[in-house]
């Protein structure tokens, strides 16, 4: 296992290694940069302060001494300051993690708990009325625009009804927790229905093509009863491309909820980035970018741990 463990970490660094060389080029080739910005909001500024500027950031030099010099500030633990926040990267990246982390795994673990029972209920009667009605509710899910759905949820909750807010963040400190759960329904609510259907239709299928196995008529045979044979012998083999997937859509949520946070004025990771690739702050925007790229080699890694834990034919030894 240990050295399985440093293989991979090894292709994990290599992976960023070659996602932060790529992304620091697709950022270069943006049209303007910083001193651009600061020309437009001081008209005072003459074309020599703009070339001393660009010589004392270096902004004159090839991208590929800009991103050797980057790497190795980098691996010495300079990441650099935020342009728009005027901190270091580090310090405006932490706080919208945390809110993220909230919203995102609060969302996934309800996600879960509805899809992974829904699935296996709906595969133990296939093409009964009930396995019908939770493809449609699935389908309908998975075919929902997430805006859209926000949208909704903001004018049927928060403008109609006023139950509850239509965006922003409460803290403890304000309101209480009860409070701080108020923001939280709606987002969550929004990113619970999107997710739902997929994990749920993923779990059926699994359940069906394991409840199809002949270890499973071996186990009814032998006398196992129903709840025995699809807990404890279909549902471990079933879970194992299901875990594929939920691995995929770990790394995916902390990036891939931009529109969740950005309608809701949630001010989390997938908002971060967006505000600034657009407002053109290179160091957050890139650190954002290889930070969700980490968290979904840690995802991948995760799954594979869980691979031998569910199929005990699977070793890393």
């Amino acid at each position: 296992m240990i050295r399985f463990l440093a293989g991979r970490t090894v292709q994990a660094a290599s992976v960023l290694l070659l996602m932060s060389f790529v992304i620091y080029g697709l950022m270069g080739l943006m049209p303007g940069d910083p001193i651009d910005l600061m020309i437009s909001a001081d008209p005072k500024m003459t074309s020599e302060d703009a070339v001393r500027l660009r010589k004392l950031y270096g902004l004159d030099q090839p991208i590929t001494e800009r991103y050797a010099n980057w790497l190795a500030a980098a691996v010495g633990g300079d990441l650099g300051y935020s342009r728009l926040y005027a901190k270091p990267v580090l310090d405006v990246l932490f706080p919208a993690l945390g809110n993220t982390v909230r919203l995102l795994a609060i969302s996934f673990l309800l996600s879960l708990a509805i899809a992974l029972p829904m699935g296996i209920l709906a595969a133990m009667r296939p093409y009964s009325r009930f396995d019908y009605s939770v493809n449609l509710a699935a389908f309908a899910g998975i075919s929902v625009p997430s805006f859209w759905l926000a949208l909704i949820l903001i004018i049927v909750f928060s403008v109609t009804f006023n139950l509850l807010p239509a965006g922003g963040t409460g803290t403890l400190s304000e309101g209480g927790i009860w409070e701080t759960a108020r923001y939280l329904v709606l987002p969550v609510a929004n990113l619970v229905i999107v997710s739902v259907g997929g994990h749920t239709r993923y779990t059926r299928a699994a359940m069906i093509e394991a409840l199809r196995q002949d270890y499973i008529r071996t186990a009814r045979a032998k006398g196992a009863g129903p709840a025995r044979v699809v807990l404890k012998h279909a549902l471990r083999n079933a879970m194992i491309p299901v875990v594929t997937i939920i691995a995929l859509d770990f790394g995916m949520l902390f990036s891939g909820a931009l529109i969740t946070e950005t309608i809701f004025a949630s001010p989390g990771m997938g908002k971060l980035i967006f505000d600034a690739i657009m407002g053109s702050d290179f160091n957050l925007a890139l650190v954002g970018l290889l930070f969700a790229t980490t968290l979904t080699l840690v995802g991948n890694l995760l799954a594979d741990i869980a691979y031998a834990r569910l199929d005990p034919r699977i070793s890393y030894r």
